[in-house]
């Protein structure tokens, strides 16, 4: 299959250098992508509406509120550790922020288990956040 994909990729490139591509009309000129022909025209107004307003499907929604707040929490742990690193007697506070960052992630790991229920298919499943592994990537970041 890769030897095929590099054929392809051979074939496109000496295309190219021959300008088998220069005179195709529409060249120079933006692509536009917002009609979808594969798209039921009945549905095709409320998409349009929702695209225009910012509108998003719940589940995608939930997605990037996790993500936010995921990024949030290990912000603010890298700025503990970062802290902790200025004062390495301060294993308190430290130990502390751990702990935070723990009882996030587990707050976060269930709200992507409601999420992975609500998606349409599992390919669009997120995994559960490893708290260790993430405090270990900030450690050794």
């Amino acid at each position: 299959m890769e030897d095929r994909a590099h054929g392809i990729d051979e074939a496109i490139r000496r295309a190219i250098e021959a300008g088998d591509f220069d005179n195709l009309p529409g060249r120079g000129r933006p692509l536009h992508l917002e009609n979808n022909p594969h798209e039921d025209p009945t549905w095709s107004l409320a998409l349009h509406l929702l695209k225009e307003n910012d509108f998003t499907l719940p589940w995608i929604a939930d997605r990037q509120g996790i993500e936010s707040d995921l990024d949030a929490a290990c912000q603010k742990l890298k700025l503990a550790w970062n802290t902790y690193q200025l004062n390495p007697g301060d294993t308190v506070t430290w130990q502390q922020a751990q702990a935070a960052f723990r009882e996030q992630v587990a707050g976060l790991n269930k709200r992507i288990r409601d999420f992975n229920i609500s998606v349409p298919s599992d390919h669009f499943q997120r995994l559960l956040v490893n708290p260790e592994r993430e405090i270990e990537k900030i450690c050794s970041g």
